[in-house]
């Protein structure tokens, strides 16, 4: 993957001064990486262009140089999945079932969209593609497989794995007016949480 984008150039908008965090709207950073998690997933890296991120961001692409430097290190942020994982395990083994689904809900709110499902869609070659697969193997079912007691964890951790991921493409699937959409997310963890739960048990 090259590091550099030719069609990024330092003109462009006066975007670089991202909102004041009390302001509720989006800081510059989120909607590049919200830009950049769209574009990786709907396109092949080598069609993806920092110029086209900005435009989507709303931002210069100057101002994505100077976050992160290159289009390859963007990238790889994207990919990062610890900082979703970070959410999603932040509770003790019993009530983690529930504790998923509220997460997951609210990172798709806070997220304008899923934090798990690229690895399932993206359209990237097969180099991509793999360092996707590898990155959520080891950052996410590696360990939530760690967390687990008893017999099977990593067959566990794998099946819980896919059900979040299946959670995550019906509420895609459906939106914007689908039931699930709808749906408080107290009720999506009433019907959905047991089943989670009882895989995280070991039952």
């Amino acid at each position: 993957m090259s590091t550099t984008d030719p069609s990024v150039s330092e003109s462009g908008p006066d975007a670089d001064a991202e909102p004041d965090a009390g302001t509720g709207r989006e800081s510059g950073r989120d909607a590049i990486v919200r830009a950049a998690r769209r574009a990786f997933t709907l396109r092949p890296y080598a069609e993806v262009t920092m110029r086209g991120i900005a435009a989507d961001a709303g931002v210069s692409p100057s101002l994505i140089v100077k976050r992160f430097g290159s289009k390859e290190a963007l990238f790889n942020t994207v990919a990062d999945f610890r900082p979703a994982a970070d959410e999603l395990f932040a509770a003790p083994p019993r009530a983690l079932g529930r504790h998923l689904v509220l997460t997951m809900v609210r990172l798709r709110e806070r997220l304008r969209g899923d934090p798990l499902l690229r690895v399932v869609f993206s359209l990237g070659n097969d180099d991509e593609r793999t360092l996707l697969r590898e990155r959520f193997r080891e950052q996410v079912t590696n360990r939530l497989a760690a967390l687990l007691t008893g017999t099977d964890p990593h067959l566990r951790a794998e099946l819980i794995a896919g059900q979040l991921l299946g959670l995550g493409a019906t509420l895609s699937l459906h939106r914007p007016d689908g039931a699930g959409g709808r749906t408080p997310p107290d009720r999506l963890a009433d019907l959905y949480a047991p089943g989670l739960q009882r895989l995280i048990d070991g039952d």
